[in-house]
């Protein structure tokens, strides 16, 4: 790992930004390297993958079926959208989108949260009822009592849901 500490933070100004990258040898993948920004004195983060290799853009699509399944491997960059098309949610790239490299388990962690927020935030009842029975589904999901689709689409081609059981297709730029 490398790593550069007291630089400057794009957003306070203060000297306190640290830049970090770490190389990564991902089965069925190959090198690739995590990078990432984190500053001490506003909170600011933010990370990325990028594959050694050059890859085509590419739509992975997964179902989780099994707990097994919550440990297949997942590298995601900041360009890729990922979707749950039956809980009709979806996350896209945006400005403050970060890579990762996790597994399936962590990635309905990070919807997860987003939807405990939401029940835990929300006036309105509704609104907390409908994030109550999307945290419901996913807990089934993760038991494997409810099979869940995940895809995965990267224009930059730097992401992948490492599995024999996901399929791959070409993603049209």
């Amino acid at each position: 790992m490398s790593e550069i500490k007291n630089e400057v933070c794009l957003f306070c100004k203060e000297k306190t930004l640290t830049l970090r990258e770490e190389t990564y040898n991902v089965d069925h993948f190959g090198k690739c390297f995590l990078m990432s920004m984190s500053c001490s004195s506003c909170n600011y983060n933010s990370s990325d993958v990028e594959a050694e290799e050059r890859k085509p853009p590419t739509k992975q699509t997964f179902i989780l079926e099994n707990k097994k399944d919550l440990n297949v491997r997942v590298v995601k960059s900041s360009e890729a959208t990922v979707k749950i098309p039956q809980l009709k949610m979806e996350v896209t790239p945006g400005v403050a989108s970060s890579g990762y490299i996790s597994n399936i388990e962590g990635v309905l962690l990070r919807f997860k949260k987003i939807i405990e927020k939401e029940r835990n935030d929300s006036d309105e009842p509704d609104v907390r009822k409908h994030a109550k029975n999307l945290l419901k589904k996913l807990w089934k999901a993760e038991l494997g009592e409810f099979p869940l689709k995940i895809i995965i689409e990267d224009p930059s081609g730097n992401s992948a849901i490492i599995s024999d059981k996901t399929e791959v297709t070409s993603l049209k730029k």
